[in-house]
């Protein structure tokens, strides 16, 4: 179901729909409200996460959690879904499983923490099944009304200014937010954002459980049932696989003659590969491709502290610990 909804032209429209609107009324007056200030420094991580919290909800659910309002409330619904999220991923970081099913059995510490995240997201995941049952969604285009209705911490100015070239290329000067269409010209920032996942994955780590006896192109025999856990991130900056300029941030190496050119996805595998290629990865690219084309265009932003050595936080998805405060300043200012 998830595969032939996501792959329709209407859906990915609609999903384009709600980015824009999150950009236009959410995103850029909140980075309008502190630019330019003495004290206008923002969490881009916490930003970020807040915007992609309100279009997945406002794309899959048609349910409005307004994070990105220049007010910055706190959603419940969000803050248990990242608790639920943290605490299901320390899981795997444990010594040991028995650990962590001890804690469940006697619902004690992380366990009863998620256990009671977890209920609070199922409260209001069926509030919202209960809103969209009672109001329809025969007419509705949110994801979920569709499926019931089926059944480096530098900054890079260089790269920077090629994508405010190629962007005034296509759009112009003064169009404010670029088309799907035009977007899927503009080659040097689908390079840049391939560029940016390939040092910086979304999902760091992930693992696989073999069904039956396999043997691994190296002709390592892998018995039925082992978990094999591949590393994207540490893919992303080893020499034999990308080069002696792995650690470099350059975007050109996915362009030959300027056309955007991708690699063999076991080679990156940021979006997995084979039969079980993330179905959200074209949809994924679109809002990260928007967000960032519309920033460029519009401010300069610089890490506040250039010289601060960042570390992850465990997650299911790679957050910085502490969060990434920024400076930002308008350009049209």
């Amino acid at each position: 179901m998830a595969s032939l909804e996501l792959g329709s032209l209407s859906i990915r429209s609609y999903a384009f729909e709600m980015v824009i609107s999150e950009i236009q009324q959410r995103l850029l007056p909140l980075l309008s409200s502190v630019a330019g200030k003495a004290d206008g420094v923002l969490d881009l991580q916490d930003v970020f996460r807040r915007f992609s919290f309100d279009h997945i909800c406002q794309f899959s659910f048609a349910f409005d959690p307004g994070c990105l309002q220049l007010s910055l409330p706190i959603s419940d619904f969000a803050v248990a879904f990242d608790l639920a999220s943290k605490l299901s991923a320390e899981r795997a970081i444990t010594a040991s499983p028995l650990i962590w099913k001890i804690k469940r059995i006697f619902n004690i510490g992380t366990e009863k923490k998620l256990k009671e995240a977890i209920k609070l997201v199922n409260v209001l995941a069926e509030q919202v099944i209960d809103h969209r049952r009672n109001m329809g969604f025969s007419t509705q285009k949110d994801l979920l009304s569709r499926f019931m209705g089926t059944v480096n911490d530098d900054r890079h100015p260089d790269v920077e200014s090629a994508i405010r070239d190629e962007s005034d290329r296509i759009m112009g000067p003064t169009q404010e937010l670029a088309s799907f269409e035009q977007m899927r010209e503009m080659h040097y920032l689908q390079a840049a954002m391939y560029e940016s996942m390939r040092l910086y994955p979304p999902v760091q780590f992930d693992s696989k459980f073999t069904q039956e006896d396999d043997v691994l192109p190296d002709s390592t025999f892998v018995r039925k049932g082992t978990r094999v856990t591949y590393h994207p991130y540490a893919m992303g900056r080893m020499e034999r696989v990308w080069g002696p300029d792995c650690l470099e941030f350059k975007p050109e190496r996915w362009l030959q003659n300027g056309v955007f050119t991708p690699e063999n996805p076991f080679k990156y595998p940021v979006f997995q590969a084979g039969p079980r290629v993330c179905l959200g990865k074209e949809l994924a690219l679109a809002e990260m491709k928007s967000v960032a084309l519309s920033l460029i265009r519009r401010f300069d932003i610089q890490v506040a502290t250039p010289g601060q050595t960042q570390r992850f936080a465990p997650g299911l998805t790679a957050t910085l610990r502490g969060g990434l405060p920024v400076l930002i300043r308008d350009r049209r200012a």
